[in-house]
């Protein structure tokens, strides 16, 4: 009964933290004259990837390497599969230029830096460090890419400008956000053990759909807004985040061994990455009938990996 209560409470408060995350972001981008794809792959992106570095950073303290590598990966294949699969269903998400330019490339190379790093199933304090590394080359990038795109966006803010009550949204938004997780992941993951299902298993779905659902929860309220850059910034910049920050961090502070990582864990985060790919350099647009053929590789996958 417990259990049930912190994941109800979770799933309110992601839904209020994913609505003032997008309305803070939204209005401050406009005012600061940044467009909202940057503060999508940025603010947002940092925000809504903060449960995975509490939850993989604490997993990797423990020795629970499935734990914490399940997470991102699993993290990583929910936020392509159903967060924009979910979020194309309501309203087709155009690709802007930066995205097929500069992001979309890095989130490939993160994920095939992330392979090659756990062919061994193991990511030492090194391989972390290259990670951590790559975080702080691909921030670097995008501020100097919001300056330059800052020269083409109107300087908005005027003298009764709301500016703190925005800054006040976004950060209460992403507190709650991290708070809702933390609830709804406590409540899965105690029923999940009640129900004896192993770690890995656990760090795959269920960890990963609870750290992953303030992701969900912005893109479908950025979606719903026409917010569509936040949508599609939030989603591969949390990817991206989740390999180079969340992986280099939580392996610096301990080095990961993960035996229950197997092959088609492996192979569906390739797979959503190279469908994404696909739809992306085909049409420069993911269509409802994308969302649909995403939506539909994560059950293949759940049927796949799930205990019999």
């Amino acid at each position: 009964m417990v259990s049930l209560f912190f994941i109800l409470l979770g799933f309110v408060l992601l839904y209020f933290g994913a609505e003032w995350l997008v309305k803070g972001s939204a209005s401050l981008a406009l005012k600061a004259g940044i467009s909202p794809l940057i503060v999508g792959l940025t603010i947002v992106a940092m925000g809504t990837s903060a449960p995975e570095l509490v939850v993989s950073t604490l997993s990797s303290l423990r020795n629970a390497g499935d734990l914490a590598l399940g997470n991102v990966i699993g993290s990583n294949i929910f936020n392509i599969a159903v967060i924009l699969g979910f979020a194309s269903l309501f309203s087709p998400i155009k690709i802007h230029k930066q995205i097929l330019k500069f992001d979309l490339p890095v989130m490939i190379i993160a994920t095939a830096v992330l392979l090659f790093f756990i062919v061994d199933r193991n990511i030492s304090r090194v391989e972390g460090c290259i990670l951590a590394c790559g975080i702080v080359a691909y921030l670097i990038k995008s501020v100097f890419l919001a300056r330059k795109d800052k020269q083409k966006v109107d300087f908005q803010e005027s003298a009764n400008s709301k500016f703190w009550l925005d800054l006040l949204l976004l950060i209460s938004g992403i507190a709650l956000l991290v708070l809702g997780s933390h609830f709804l992941v406590e409540g899965a993951v105690k029923l999940a053990r009640f129900w004896g299902v192993s770690e890995a298993i656990i760090g795959l779905t269920i960890v990963a759909t609870g750290t992953s659902l303030p992701e969900l929860a912005t893109s479908i309220v950025a979606g719903v807004k026409k917010e569509a850059d936040i949508a599609i910034g939030n989603i591969v910049g949390s990817n991206i985040f989740n390999i180079l920050s969340i992986l280099g961090i939580a392996s610096i502070i301990a080095p990961m061994q993960s035996k229950g990582i197997g092959f088609y864990d492996l192979l569906f985060m390739v797979l959503s990455v190279a469908f994404m790919t696909l739809f992306i350099l085909t049409g420069r647009s993911i269509r409802r009938w994308h969302g649909a053929i995403l939506l539909c590789l994560y059950g293949t996958y759940l049927v796949i990996i799930w205990p019999k």
